[in-house]
C-alpha cells in the first residue's frame, strides 16, 4: 500500500522551491534508475545529472522557459545512443563476461544475435529503440523519487538539438531523449498542488482476460 500512497502523492510539479535534495536520496534514485530493465540488458543510454545552477540557467531557454529546470535541485537528462554499433555491442559482451566471469568468446552466440537484431538497424531505428529503453528507466526513476518523498517532473518539452549542443552529447554518440526535474514542490506558487489527481477508472484502463 505504501507505494500506492506515494504514487497518489506525486504529480507533475509545475513549480519547485530550489531546496537541495540530500545526496543519499539522489544516490538511491540514481541506483534505482541504473537497475531498471532494458532490452537484453544493453542499457543503451546514459543519465546526465545536473546540479550546477549556472548550467541549469543556460538550459532553461532550451526547455521553453519552464520553471522546474531552474527551480529543481537536480535535473536528469536521459541521453540515448544515437545508434547501435559493433563496438558498443562488443563492449557490452566484454562487460558481461567480466561481471559474470569467463571468456567473452563463450558469449559469441549472444554477440552475434545482438549484432543481427540491433547492429543492422539504421540510425533512426536504432535511436528510437534506445530511446524506449531510456523511458523504462525514467519510469523507475519517477517511482523511486516518490518513494524518497522527492517530486519528479518528467519533461519532453525542450529542444533536443539545443540541449545536445549545450551538453556536448552528439560528439559522444548520444541524443537527449527526455529530462526529469527532481526537487520539492513550491506549495505557494504551484497551481496544481491541491488539485485532485485524475486518472482513468480501473474498468476503463485494465482489461482482464481470464
Amino acid at each position: 500500500m505504501e507505494i500506492i500512497e506515494q504514487l497518489n502523492w506525486r504529480y507533475a510539479t509545475k513549480a519547485m522551491n530550489g531546496k537541495r535534495i540530500p545526496q543519499e536520496k539522489i544516490g538511491r534514485i540514481l541506483e534505482a534508475a541504473r537497475l531498471a530493465p532494458s532490452s537484453n540488458g544493453l542499457q543503451p543510454f546514459e543519465i546526465i545529472v545536473i546540479s550546477n545552477q549556472e548550467l541549469k540557467e543556460k538550459i532553461r531557454p532550451a526547455a521553453f522557459d519552464q520553471q522546474q529546470v531552474t527551480g529543481c535541485s537536480h535535473l536528469l537528462v536521459f541521453a540515448a545512443w544515437d545508434r547501435y554499433t559493433p563496438e558498443r555491442i562488443d563492449g557490452f559482451i566484454t562487460h558481461t563476461a567480466k561481471e559474470r566471469g569467463g571468456d567473452p568468446e563463450r558469449l559469441e552466440r549472444q554477440r552475434q544475435s545482438l549484432l543481427n537484431n540491433f547492429g543492422r538497424m539504421d540510425e533512426d531505428g536504432g535511436y528510437a529503440h534506445a530511446a524506449r529503453q531510456a523511458y523504462l528507466s525514467l519510469g523507475v526513476t519517477i517511482v523511486a523519487a516518490a518513494a524518497e518523498g522527492v517530486d519528479g517532473t518528467p519533461m519532453e518539452g525542450f529542444d533536443p538539438e539545443q540541449l545536445d549542443a549545450l551538453l556536448g552529447l552528439r560528439g559522444r554518440g548520444l541524443r537527449s531523449t527526455v529530462i526529469i526535474a527532481l526537487g520539492y514542490r513550491d506549495t505557494e506558487k504551484d497551481w496544481l498542488v491541491n488539485l485532485k489527481k485524475v486518472r482513468k477508472h480501473k474498468e476503463q484502463f485494465v482489461t482482464e482476460l481470464n
